[in-house]
């Protein structure tokens, strides 16, 4: 398998596509105006204490206050809050817990009044981004995710990930991590560490104990609802997470961002640092690599498979539902159980990437075509467990019920991806009533001289629809509407086709690519 990271870096948002096998299974958007991801650490204010629901309002500095569950509290709530007490008080002389004494833990069954009351400074970490009409869900169990391990203060306990299989390499990080890390703090073992020597998870430790100390230095001089330490950005947190073997390129369209993935990875795999490559081409990122067809052809309601048959995708309040359909798909020679599983298997591999791409979550409805078989409905449950292990969202699959339907719980900690795959109708824009299409070339006659002469602009690009590139550049070169307009106005003149556009959408850009606006 053949892993491609492909990033678009643009002044408002990164969007990160995750290829496998040259096929889109992840699609990640971070707006670079974003203020609350997944793991950043606040000083929070308890603004309301909820004994019905066992719960608390937390103030963060969103518009809907955070929610925090008794269960999020973690067992060394007591700790942590002592903890925000001292360093707020100054008493607390420095991040190290070495002689820090901890609290006994919150029993599991107990009441949220308990712990933590109105008005109280309490640190917290975001566990779930606002959705909808829903602040950020947050924890106070705080944890400081690695390349190798999880760091989590207060927990002084040692857990590997059960995904290593072998006694002895359990043992053997144990004792590892026993030997070299900081009293009073806890630790987890991640999958990725199998191997890995004592130089390489103490890196790590120490790279995750310096994150610490920011956060202690900021919490410090905190005024509540306040950011102490902010998460690493979705890109490292993608190659922290998922960078291995089978990782064979990453491009970046941006310098700057080259430059902070290279010195990140250069950090946690400095062995991989040559597969990371400057996009300069002068078609967009996304097109060059066959990204913006497959978010075409993906994110709509009806989604095709090769054989034939497709997918109904829609979404209520409280779930999604995924219709499985054969279409034309028939084979003269198989009766219409085998076709139904064929359908069926190959359904089961593209609801478990529909899932990861669109980051479905919550409760998911399956209803595949009905089996006959209980061998057959076992190797459909089968193959969508063996697919969905590779998401590394949480999640539980029930087996299909008697109805055929397949019912699947997924985390959900950020809004689900929704992207339009319609296009407004190039000629009306929607209204029903269109210009004459005969004034569109002087119409984008006219802005270039306004551009060009006016504004005396050195040279532009013209960015239009393919079919209106081929338009403009058709014929032998001198005699292309593209140069005729470069000769009248004495300016280089760029044609770029994009296939995002619709029709008769066009833009202007400067020699920096910025937009001029007409």
């Amino acid at each position: 398998m053949n892993n491609e990271l492909i990033i678009d870096s643009t002044p408002s948002e990164v969007v990160i596509a995750l290829l496998s096998d040259k096929r889109l299974v992840e699609l990640n958007r971070e707006k670079r105006n974003n203020n609350f991801s997944v793991g950043d650490i606040y000083l929070g204010r308890v603004k309301k204490v909820m004994p019905g629901l066992n719960a608390a309002f937390v103030d963060v500095g969103y518009e809907k206050d955070a929610f925090l569950h008794y269960l999020d509290l973690g067992p060394q709530a007591a700790s942590l809050n002592r903890y925000t007490q001292l360093t707020q008080s100054g008493k607390q002389s420095s991040a190290d817990l070495t002689g820090f004494k901890l609290e006994k833990e919150i029993p599991k069954d107990g009441k949220i009044g308990n712990v933590i009351s109105a008005n109280q400074q309490i640190l917290i970490q975001i566990a779930k981004e606002p959705i909808s009409t829903k602040g950020p869900r947050i924890t106070s169990e705080i944890s400081l995710a690695g390349r190798y391990i999880v760091l989590i203060p207060f927990a002084d306990k040692i857990s590997v990930s059960q995904k290593i299989k072998t006694s002895e390499e359990k043992s053997r990080l144990k004792q590892l991590m026993a030997s070299i890390k900081p009293k009073n703090f806890g630790v987890i073992v991640r999958t990725v560490a199998e191997g890995k020597s004592v130089a390489e998870l103490d890196a790590d430790l120490n790279d995750l104990m310096s994150k610490w100390n920011k956060c202690y230095e900021a919490l410090k001089t905190a005024v509540p609802p306040q950011k102490v330490l902010g998460e690493i950005d979705r890109t490292a947190a993608i190659l922290r997470d998922l960078l291995n073997a089978s990782f064979n390129s990453i491009h970046v369209n941006e310098e700057k961002l080259f430059d902070e993935t290279k010195n990140y990875l250069s950090a946690i795999a400095p062995e991989r640092e040559k597969i990371l490559k400057l996009y300069k081409g002068s078609v967009p990122i996304f097109d060059n690599f066959g990204v913006d067809r497959q978010i075409k052809a993906l994110f709509g309601k009806t989604v095709t498979m090769k054989s034939g048959g497709y997918l109904i995708i829609e979404h209520t309040e409280a779930l999604h539902v995924i219709d499985v359909n054969s279409g034309n798909r028939a084979k003269s020679d198989n009766n219409q159980e085998t076709n139904a599983l064929e359908v069926n298997l190959e359904a089961a591999v593209e609801v478990a990437r529909q899932l990861r791409l669109r980051d479905m979550g919550g409760i998911i409805v399956v209803d595949f075509i009905d089996l006959h078989s209980a061998e057959n409905r076992k190797l459909l449950y089968d193959k969508i467990r063996d697919e969905m292990a590779k998401d590394r969202a949480k999640h539980n699959i029930l087996p299909p019920s008697k109805f055929g339907l397949v019912q699947i719980t997924r985390q959900r900690v950020r809004p689900e991806m929704n992207i339009v795959t319609v296009e407004k109708c190039p000629t009306c824009g929607g209204t029903g009533e269109i210009q004459a299409s005969i004034v569109l070339m002087d119409q984008i006659e006219n802005n270039l001289r306004y551009i060009l002469k006016e504004q005396n602009e050195t040279g532009v690009t013209l960015c239009v629809h393919p079919y209106l590139e081929a338009y403009i550049t058709k014929g032998f070169f001198w005699s292309s509407l593209r140069h005729k307009w470069g000769r009248k106005y004495g300016k280089k003149i760029k044609v770029k086709a994009m296939t995002s556009y619709h029709f008769l959408e066009y833009h202007f850009l400067n020699k920096n690519e910025d937009e001029i606006k007409v």
